[in-house]
């Protein structure tokens, strides 16, 4: 076709700072034709499932990664062929990180603004956030080439001698990593080289969590597969019976760590060896609040809306928030300063088929018990779907994790980065409990709150979980206080 040119799809950036996504499934294959808007892959980021729109009509001439790739974002995933010799106005400059593999280009690109997707950071300039992988590495380059290659067919073929152009991309690696002065200075205190260092901040900005992950994963680089082994046999057979067959010949299961598991070990690192917690404990009568929980069931104004313990003891939190406001803060290394927050974004930890997320309510201090409920409901359904966005899950200011479904009395929670408390809510189930001077049977539950012991001290952290265990042992106290 002498009127029609190859556009090149590339990952865009669907979060804020990504830096690569995982393609889950194709749903196009090369010889289909697309439509402006049409959704022709999803792919995992490390912070959720995303579908990709194509921003074009044409044919679908290759797909240049099979799905289980890693793809760094700005590296072309798809080629379309599209009528018309002049380019669109979306089509971005082609990135550092895009493979030389690349098919034909528009000779002109317009200087006109680029509209773009809702969602994608279309760059604009060549200023690049960080050291593409493929850039600095010409074997992982030439295997892209390859797999484009098997994709393409015959088409493809002349493409592949264009690999060796990549070593003449080296030259950004030269860069001096970004980083402040305070983390410079604790890199050189840990013998860390940043040059080695994956950032994770704004603009690939070196973290101090990137430091401390990085020397977690340099002390044990070979545990974090072998540690997720357990929970292969434990999902599938809870009551754990005799190990199959199979096991003789296969003694061990290796998963790659990948998308939100990845992202929330580093997460989880960072956080330990960041902040000193502190966790604090109480054991709670929650007979009353189990009374009420039945009887909101029956109200009209709750009709349609998930109703069960952890509404009322979000509610809890919140009003033990509001009357100890400097609970909801958060540590700024930089600017050695506590930044205390005057919104509540209440995070909830959920366990997803992907690993930990903890999506957030925004503004949650300012909701009616009625929106609350209506917001967890949409939050837990979103999360189960595997739809939770990127955006629900930044910004939170304080969690809380129900490790109560699984069984589990109470634990110590590791505090969500950038938060400076998260309450553990055990389960809940019939005790022994002395009322009214009478030993009976009461609903009795454990809470455990785990605090960052630089900005919240014992005083504050002692008050916040009494306020919660009083309000559930009274929750009358919900109107009073609320």
């Amino acid at each position: 076709m002498t009127n029609a040119s190859v556009r090149e799809f590339k990952m865009p950036d669907v979060g804020e700072g990504l830096t690569e996504a995982e393609i889950l499934k194709w749903y196009v294959q090369p010889g289909d034709t697309v439509t402006d808007g049409q959704v022709v892959c999803e792919v995992e980021t490390a912070k959720a499932a995303v579908e990709l729109p194509i921003p074009y009509d044409g044919v679908v001439r290759a797909l240049h990664f099979p799905e289980g790739t890693t793809v760094d974002v700005g590296t072309s995933i798809i080629a379309v062929e599209v009528a018309g010799g002049a380019a669109p106005a979306q089509e971005e400059a082609p990135a550092a990180a895009v493979p030389a593999a690349e098919p034909e280009k528009p000779a002109e690109q317009p200087a006109a603004r680029q509209p773009v997707l809702v969602g994608y950071g279309v760059a604009t300039s060549s200023t690049r956030r960080r050291p593409r992988k493929q850039a600095q590495d010409p074997v992982a380059r030439q295997a892209a080439s390859a797999v484009q290659a098997e994709l393409n067919g015959h088409g493809a073929a002349p493409a592949a001698p264009a690999a060796p152009v990549a070593p003449a991309a080296p030259a950004a690696p030269a860069q001096r990593p970004l980083a402040k002065p305070p983390v410079r200075k604790l890199a050189k205190d840990l013998g860390v080289d940043l040059a080695t260092v994956t950032p994770s901040g704004p603009d690939g900005v070196i973290t101090r969590e990137d430091v401390h992950a990085a020397v977690a994963a340099a002390q044990a680089p070979q545990q974090t597969a072998p540690a997720a082994q357990p929970a292969v046999p434990a999902a599938s057979a809870p009551d754990r019976p005799a190990a199959p067959a199979s096991y003789d010949t296969a003694r061990e299961t290796r998963i790659p760590v990948k998308g939100v598991r990845k992202a929330t070990a580093a997460a989880m690192v960072g956080s330990a060896f960041t902040a000193p917690h502190v966790t604090e404990f109480v054991t709670v009568d929650v007979t009353r609040t189990m009374k009420l929980v039945e009887e909101l069931k029956q109200d009209k104004e709750f009709a349609g809306l998930r109703v069960n313990p952890l509404l009322l003891i979000a509610k809890a939190l919140l009003v033990a928030i509001r009357r100890n406001p400097d609970i909801n803060a958060s540590w700024d290394e930089a600017a050695q300063e506590i930044v205390v927050k005057h919104y509540v974004n209440l995070g909830i930890a959920a366990a997803t088929p992907r690993g930990l997320i903890v999506p957030n309510i925004k503004d949650a201090h300012a909701k009616t018990l009625p929106e609350l409920a209506a917001s967890l409901g949409e939050l837990v359904s979103t999360a189960r779907e595997g739809r939770t966005s990127p955006s629900a899950m930044q910004g939170g200011t304080v969690t809380i994790t129900n490790v109560g479904v699984f069984g589990v009395d109470t634990g110590t929670p590791i505090l969500n980065p950038g938060e400076s408390a998260i309450l553990a809510v055990g389960a809940i189930k019939p005790q022994p409990w002395v009322h009214k001077g009478k030993v009976k049977p009461r609903q009795v539950t454990t809470l455990a709150l785990s605090f960052d012991h630089r900005l919240v001290d014992g005083e504050l952290g002692s008050k916040v979980l009494a306020d919660v265990a009083s309000i559930l042992e009274q929750p009358k106290r919900l109107i009073t206080w609320a």
